[in-house]
């Protein structure tokens, strides 16, 4: 078989595989496998442990298991999104794990691809989907949503301030043949914006695509639904680990992470809890972990990368 090259540098590499606090012959779980970059970085410190690799791209597992096939003794790979982390593991007997981590970057390899339709730098399908298997794809969001509706996920997701008039653009473009390819979707979006703004801000395109990236792929409800399951698969002092790229990710993951460590509802006046709520562990990040300047300067995709760490009581 042709070797696929799923290029992708992994970020926050050692800072994450470093706090997971590997046990030799434990169990992980990565919820984002990719290319494999993180999950050799793990397998070279297992032992005699053993490595769960979940990934919703086809490509992403072709790549991994060429990449890992020297610690397949180890490692187990499963096409599955990480939403259905309880199941996956279910289904292969497994109870509970010593740790789990996400990198809920897109990759290089994702993004370098044209025809997989998530970069607005060249002309391709409208596609944007994650898993291949899905039918529904970024044009059935572009060319179907109401223009209240883009403008929503435009404005929430992409966090664009011309939300409204692209959201407008789009709906305009569109009556007179459906929007096809991501060349066309950009000088759309280019046209709705103004030429200062253009002339000074990076491309675009880029927070509209992130948005419809996002609606379409569910990647914030995915994560939201899926952090307390994720902390209830831990052994005690086992470690959650994730990478976000967007403020809206982070947000979450914050925020989840605080109320699994301070659940309680109850009153500040109340002398004692009465909800019954428990603490599930501690947040090991106060501030999130950010990349080095070095990685910085030789990965300029790490630059809005965040990991937070949350440990098992």
């Amino acid at each position: 078989m042709e070797e696929l090259k799923f290029g992708h540098t992994s970020v926050l590499l050692y800072e994450t595989v470093g706090s997971l606090n590997i046990i030799p012959g434990g169990c992980y779980v990565d919820g984002t496998l990719g290319g494999g970059g993180h999950a050799l970085e793990v397998l070279k410190r297992l032992g005699h442990g053993r490595l769960i690799g979940i990934d919703q791209d086809e490509d992403a597992i072709r790549a991994a298991g060429q990449r890992l096939k020297a610690f397949a003794d180890k490692v187990t790979i499963v096409r599955d999104n990480y939403r259905n982390i309880r199941s996956v593991l279910e289904q292969l007997g497994v109870e509970k794990v010593d740790g789990i981590y996400l990198d809920l970057g897109v990759s290089s390899y994702q993004l370098d691809t044209p025809e997989r339709g998530f970069t607005y730098r060249e002309d391709a399908p409208l596609d944007m989907r994650m898993d291949q298997r899905n039918d529904r794809t970024a044009a059935d969001i572009v060319n179907g949503y109401g223009e209240m509706e883009l403008y929503r996920i435009i404005r929430d997701y992409g966090e664009d301030r011309f939300a409204k008039n692209i959201a407008k653009h789009i709906v305009r473009a569109r009556e007179n043949a459906p929007i096809e390819t991501t060349g066309e979707l950009a000088e759309i979006i280019k046209a709705a914006i103004p030429a200062k703004v253009r002339a000074t801000g990076g491309h675009p395109a880029k927070r509209t695509f992130q948005a419809i990236r996002i609606e379409l792929n569910q990647e914030l409800t995915v994560l939201e639904q899926s952090i307390d399951t994720m902390i209830d698969l831990l052994n005690p002092s086992g470690r959650l680990s994730i990478i976000t790229f967007h403020s809206l990710e982070d947000r979450i993951v914050k925020k989840r992470f605080r109320e699994s460590e301070h659940p309680c509802i109850c009153p500040p006046d109340f002398p004692v809890c009465v909800c019954g709520r428990v603490s599930k562990g501690r947040v090991i990040t106060r501030k999130p972990i950010l990349p080095s300047e070095e990685e910085l300067e030789v990965n300029s995709r790490s630059k809005s990368a965040k990991l937070r760490v949350f440990e098992r009581a």
